[in-house]
């Protein structure tokens, strides 16, 4: 169908039902407060912290593949869009969507749209799994099915009410005195509508103990631990109770990687890190984070970031050099 004429039915949709007019018109206003709020707050790209646990990102163009480890976080976009990858999963999110992600993973993002006169806006508040608890436990909602299987990231629309307790977060950098009290409670509104929403069995799944996905969650955070130490599956499994074969097919339909994937990214990530930020050579870094064999070591990194290591670093620093320059 002609984009203009879904348009045009939507509009027509919106003029007969006065009630719906109402609410697209509020998640407007709040979507164009939230945009002129963020912007105000941090005025140089960049990234700050003005509440605790309430992040602000701002970015005058798109940018590169940047490679990081999630953590449990509610997304959201005031102004322009992003993508993120998790393994071979893709997920797209803009003004109009949120991203959830509930477990410690590789992943890769990518800033799509952004420009100086309408740089890309966002937020981001960390979850934690015993405040998601609370709230869970506090609303009586179901607890999560054992053994089912949550991906621990995805994409979802974001309703007006859920926008608008966000935006009463953000209000709240006005009256420093009053966040202290407040802030607590709207996220925990916040935490409550995503309880209630589509993505409510994902936030369940890693708030309460059992379930593959916490067991899952557990085998991550042992892996990000010791990620320098030799991959021992069967271990692992026999410690979370699980068959060899339960554990990568459950581990893989949490993570969209398997075991060996999810090591294999989090030490080349660490060796990019420490090429970076310590000034390492490529085969110490490479027997930093676990490689025997210098030559494997380089083949894995060119795989994964598209260019041998000190040719990548290279890059990224003058990269940093032109961006300072511009400043």
């Amino acid at each position: 169908m002609n984009p203009a004429k879904i348009l045009e039915t939507s509009d027509r949709d919106l003029r007969n039902d006065p009630q719906a007019k109402r609410e697209a018109d509020r998640a407007q206003a709040n979507r164009d407060e939230l945009t002129e709020r963020i912007a105000q707050a941090i005025r140089q790209d960049g990234t700050i912290e003005p509440l605790k646990g309430l992040h602000f990102n701002r970015s005058s163009s798109p940018s590169e593949c940047i490679y990081s480890v999630s953590i449990p976080a509610f997304c959201a976009i005031a102004q322009g869009s992003k993508e993120v990858l998790l393994g071979n999963d893709r997920y797209q999110y803009d003004p109009m969507h949120y991203l959830l992600a509930t477990v410690e993973l590789p992943i890769v993002s990518q800033i799509l749209e952004a420009s100086k006169a309408q740089p890309y806006l966002s937020l981001r508040l960390d979850l934690d799994p015993t405040f998601v608890g609370s709230v869970m436990v506090e609303a009586g909602h179901p607890s999560a099915q054992r053994g089912a299987n949550v991906k621990a990231i995805d994409v979802s629309p974001l309703d007006a009410n859920l926008l608008d307790s966000v935006v009463r977060l953000v209000r709240l950098l006005d009256s420093p005195a009053e966040a202290h009290v407040l802030a607590p409670l709207i996220k925990r509104e916040i935490i409550y509508r995503l309880l209630m929403g589509e993505q409510g069995g994902r936030l369940r799944q890693i708030a309460v103990l059992g379930g593959s996905t916490h067991h899952i969650a557990l085998a991550v955070d042992r892996l990000r631990k010791d990620f320098k130490e030799p991959l021992r599956i069967e271990s692992i499994a026999r410690e979370l109770g699980m068959s060899v074969s339960g554990f990568h097919h459950h581990f893989k339909s949490v993570t969209a990687m398997s075991p060996l994937q999810f090591q294999k990214q989090l030490r080349l990530q660490e060796a990019r890190r420490l090429m970076l930020g310590e000034n390492l050579d490529a085969s110490s870094a490479a027997y930093r984070v676990g490689y025997d064999d210098a030559s494997h070591f380089n083949r894995e990194y060119k795989r994964l970031f598209g260019a041998p290591p000190m040719r990548d670093v290279e890059r990224l620093r003058e990269a940093v050099r032109e961006t300072v320059s511009l400043i």
